[in-house]
């Protein structure tokens, strides 16, 4: 049986300097780790369109020009095919609105230079400053068991920020 690949967003909202995360709640995947806001996209949705909407979902902010800076692929059981997850990154520094939370976590703005990487995913630290600094990448993603530990990774720059 051929597993479905999962598409997924991240969302990185920027304001004076500082980089709003959320850190998700107990019995969540991901529990206990920081990362921008994002999700699951929902059939016939767009990546954009699926950013945007889970952005509003986990923090009530509404997000404006969207600008797609990388693709994570990720694969567990260190395989090397068929991904099972792909995540489109996206950041923004144009929203509104007040920041409400959700049942998804608790948010937080961090320094963009200081983010919690001790408490985020394994892989972040790899790609977490090219997402900031707004240059465009593909990071490939090697996992140990179900996401449990890193085993090997690539990234490709695509473009200058």
């Amino acid at each position: 049986m051929v597993q479905l690949t999962i598409h997924a967003t991240l969302c990185f909202i920027i304001h004076a300097n500082r980089v709003l995360l959320l850190k998700k709640n107990p019995g969540l995947f991901g529990a206990g780790k920081w990362n921008a806001p994002g999700g699951k996209l929902q059939p016939k949705e767009t990546a954009e369109h699926c950013a945007t909407r889970e952005v509003y979902e986990e923090t009530g902010l509404e997000v404006q020009q969207l600008r797609k800076i990388g693709t994570l692929v990720f694969f567990k059981y260190n395989k090397r095919e068929n991904p099972d997850w792909i995540a489109h990154v996206f950041l923004t520094k144009q929203f509104h609105g007040t920041i409400k939370e959700s049942k998804e976590g608790i948010l937080q703005w961090y320094p963009i230079d200081q983010p919690p990487l001790d408490e985020m995913w394994e892989d972040d630290r790899y790609w977490y400053n090219h997402a900031i600094e707004g240059r465009s990448f593909r990071g490939d993603f090697y996992f140990r068991g179900d996401f449990e530990k890193l085993v090997d990774h690539k990234i490709e720059l695509l473009g200058p920020a």
